[in-house]
């Protein structure tokens, strides 16, 4: 979930998420081997490059920031049943859950309090339809460009070599993004766990 459905479920808001991290892949793509960064035969310039990563950081953004919020004030501690990286975790997911329009939580989390419902439902709506602004202004400047024939400087962007680009893009921007939450909540508590220590 917090790599905005990319991975497994999303149909609708996973493919044009998956189409965003596309875009980036290319971008990197043509820095890497110095080739023009196109797709199906349009330029990818600077504008389509700008709203691909505001794309990319609205989910994050979201889901770290009420969480951190969440984490530290008593109003949004008071609904948790589990202290320590438990109720970390049960912050992440709830919040994670909330940004992916799924509305699911763990059980030790009382998510039926004023500052849950606002937060999360506020968490919902903008995980929804915060991200489609960038998505149509891409379409919108990518329908206005003319399509360009293929050159020697044209990355493929049908062979396995970019579909490896593509996972490893998806994957390092998830890892950057969410590890340190991670390493906080899930990751200590499956080294407890394995410890001997359940909360």
């Amino acid at each position: 979930m917090q790599l905005g459905e990319v991975i497994f479920g999303g149909v609708g808001s996973g493919l044009y998420g998956m189409l965003m991290f596309v875009i980036v892949a290319v971008f990197v793509a043509g820095l890497m081997v110095g080739r023009t960064p196109e797709y199906l035969g349009k330029k990818i310039e600077a504008r389509e490059i700008k709203l691909a990563m505001l794309y990319v950081l609205i989910f994050p953004l979201l889901i770290l920031y009420f969480s951190a919020w969440s984490a530290v004030v008593p109003y949004g501690l008071s609904s948790l049943n589990n202290s320590g990286p438990h109720g970390l975790s049960e912050i992440l997911y709830a919040y994670s859950s909330a940004a992916g329009n799924n509305g699911s939580a763990f059980a030790g989390l009382n998510a039926n309090t004023s500052w849950w419902n606002v937060s999360m439902g506020l968490a919902m709506l903008a995980g929804r339809f915060l991200m489609i602004v960038p998505v149509m202004a891409i379409a919108g400047s990518l329908v206005g460009k003319k399509a360009v024939p293929p050159s020697l400087g044209t990355f493929p962007t049908n062979g396995p070599l970019f579909v490896a680009l593509l996972v490893g893009v998806v994957l390092i921007v998830g890892a950057l993004t969410f590890f340190p939450a991670l390493a906080l909540g899930p990751i200590v508590e499956h080294f407890l766990a394995q410890a001997g220590k359940v909360f």
